[in-house]
């Protein structure tokens, strides 16, 4: 499966941005999606995933309440809504698909990736 994400920007402190990625090239219902950040001189991290049909979502402690990921398999798209976004949030942001959910998250562990959008948070 092919993914191309897209929706990163600038924006203040305190706004929102919309991550979208679509997919193509493969069943899209048959994978679990995830959304990762990776940060100039960090590693690539987790930040959410959700499952086939959409019934089961998982957040990073330091993106819940803020993020909402939610997926639309009639479309090939997975989304991330991201609120009252900080500083700390600027990343180069990845979507990513593996068959199987899991209780764990590492980028190891997803077996096709988008290029990255980047989220840029200012003061």
């Amino acid at each position: 499966v092919q993914l191309q994400a897209s929706g990163g920007g600038l924006v203040q402190a305190g706004g929102s941005l919309r991550l979208s990625c679509a997919a193509s090239g493969g069943t899209f219902s048959s994978y679990v999606m995830g959304w990762f950040r990776q940060a100039p001189g960090k590693e690539r991290e987790f930040v959410a995933a959700i499952s086939w049909s959409g019934g089961r979502t998982s957040y990073a402690d330091s993106v819940k309440g803020r993020f909402t990921i939610s997926r639309d398999n009639a479309k090939n798209t997975v989304d991330l809504q991201m609120n009252s976004l900080k500083p700390e949030d600027t990343a180069l942001y990845y979507c990513a698909a593996r068959r199987t959910y899991g209780t764990t998250w590492s980028k190891d562990g997803f077996d096709y990736w988008g290029q990255g959008t980047l989220v840029t948070v200012s003061s």
